[in-house]
């Protein structure tokens, strides 16, 4: 899949999302990358040759306090990984997922309640 069919798909992932929390995503800047860098795995707390989706970086919304002049938080959304694991018919379905996962994070939601709720 070429670079601009995935940013369709994250692009779509993000415009399904419902309006209570698309109207509370400020201050956030996703951004697709080929694959995560090593700091990327720390601070996911993966091992180098470790997958890696998605991450989120910054300060979730449940845990702001004075929060203003900052540079945005953002969501990073790995290609590489996403096409080595999943196959054709599955790929737009991960990769939404990832997307959500991350915005999760966002909101303060932890991988707990993530795959209590089946995006973990």
């Amino acid at each position: 899949m070429d670079r601009r069919q995935f940013e369709q798909i994250v692009e779509r992932a993000l415009t399904e999302l419902p309006p209570v929390f698309a109207d509370r995503l400020e201050n956030v800047a996703v951004v697709i990358r080929d694959e995560p860098t090593e700091e990327d795995l720390d601070e996911a707390g993966l091992e180098p040759g470790e997958e890696l989706f998605g991450l989120y970086v910054g300060v979730p919304l449940t845990e702001r306090g004075e929060y203003h002049m900052v540079l945005p938080d953002r969501i990073l959304i790995f290609q590489g990984p996403h096409e080595r694991h999943f196959q054709d018919e599955e790929l737009l379905e991960e990769i939404q997922r990832t997307v959500v996962h991350e915005i999760a994070h966002f909101f303060g939601i932890d991988d707990e309640r993530l795959h209590e709720l089946g995006y973990a």
